[in-house]
């Protein structure tokens, strides 16, 4: 518990300052817009080709891979649908709390990832995220046509260009391959990745931290308690359950827990914006369970770890 803690004030504390920052006004608003830019497009990317690349992964482990990532997905899918049912939400607000449940911050997984589970395990959630980010937006996507039923439909060729072109999806196969063709680093390129993927995880959380909206979570609502309650408690228990029914254990599943365990993505936000989900709820599921988290990540873990 010492150690998870150890590892997990580091991560909350550079949410912290980045909030902080962001709040003075410092060094303006317009970096915070850059610095996550950059993170998102250059920094992580540049991360997880260096890390993957260096891995040693057992082919055995992509097939487990896409076994819990389908398990998970369709369980929390049933789950929302039969909460969707119960509560019979207008479509804009069960659409953002699908995205609240099902979502996860690709910033805080990579960060908690390595500095929890180390190299090896790093190198795990990242052959997970990449599985999960295109799968997770698809099935989004799907929910906002049938719940919010915009007309015309969904623009479908837009949403596959934007996942096939995601910078996290590419640095993470781009890795997998250099690290399972054993290609390796000449030290001038290793010189060029390495203090990039140092920075990655500082900057990227502080961007966490300055886009959270604390005055989105005034007149907390039942859907954003239930998305709240599913995402950090529902969802890791579930992934537990479903890793010991299959019969998986390692590092595998310390990663699908710790995944299943964050908070949702800081970009449902804008998703919620553009295809006519309920935008203010969803602000407030983000930043909610960004502050939430702090509290029940570290005893989700202590228990099922």
């Amino acid at each position: 518990m010492a150690l998870m803690a150890q590892a997990l004030v580091p991560v909350f504390a550079l949410i912290l300052i980045g909030y902080l920052f962001k709040r003075w006004q410092f060094p303006g608003d317009s970096f915070w817009i850059q610095a996550e830019r950059f993170s998102y497009y250059v920094l992580f990317p540049a991360m997880l080709v260096f890390k993957l690349g260096q891995a040693q992964v057992p082919a055995s482990a992509y097939g487990n891979v896409i076994l819990i990532v389908l398990a998970m997905l369709s369980v929390m899918t049933l789950t929302l649908v039969a909460a969707q049912w119960m509560f019979r939400w207008p479509g804009p607000v069960f659409s953002s709390v699908y995205q609240g449940s099902i979502r996860f911050n690709a910033f805080v997984a990579i960060a908690t990832a390595g500095l929890l589970l180390g190299d090896d395990g790093l190198s795990t959630m990242a052959m997970v995220i990449a599985l999960k980010i295109p799968l997770i937006n698809l099935l989004c996507i799907l929910m906002f046509s049938l719940a919010v039923g915009q007309d015309g439909g969904v623009r479908w060729r837009p949403v596959a260009r934007a996942i096939i072109t995601n910078p996290l999806i590419i640095g993470s196969i781009v890795g997998a391959l250099w690290g399972y063709f054993r290609i390796g680093f000449h030290p001038l390129l290793a010189g060029v990745l390495e203090p990039l993927s140092d920075l990655a995880l500082p900057l990227g959380l502080m961007t966490v931290g300055a886009g959270l909206q604390l005055k989105a979570l005034r007149g907390t609502s039942v859907p954003f308690l239930v998305s709240a309650g599913l995402k950090l408690i529902g969802f890791p228990l579930m992934t537990a359950g479903l890793a010991m029914a299959m019969g998986l254990s390692g590092t595998l599943v310390q990663a699908c827990v710790l995944l299943a365990a964050l908070p949702t993505a800081t970009s449902s936000y804008i998703l919620a914006r553009q295809l006519g989900g309920d935008a203010p709820l969803m602000a407030a599921i983000v930043s909610g369970q960004t502050l939430l988290a702090v509290a029940t990540i570290p005893l989700i873990l202590a228990v099922l770890l």
